[in-house]
């Protein structure tokens, strides 16, 4: 079990450091740190319930989601 949040942590920090470059639209960071941060919490919390991998699914899409609309809204009120 341990293993497992060790694994998802280390592919939530993957994936919300890859679009980290430069010339990389605030919505598309913000995404990828949203879904970094849902997969974690899902994996806990789906650790809770004994199935953390449909957690960390779960919360990676929920909050790649919530973290894409965030992003727009700041691209909106830069004009992009």
């Amino acid at each position: 079990m341990k293993k497992l949040l060790t694994l998802t942590a280390v592919a939530a920090s993957a994936i919300s450091l890859s679009s980290c470059g430069p010339n990389t639209r605030p919505a598309h960071q913000d995404a990828a740190v949203g879904a970094g941060i849902g997969a974690l919490g899902g994996a806990i919390i789906g650790n809770q319930s004994g199935h953390a991998a449909e957690g960390a699914l779960i919360g990676a899409a929920v909050g790649g989601g919530t973290g894409y609309a965030v992003g727009r809204s700041k691209e909106n009120a830069a004009g992009y």
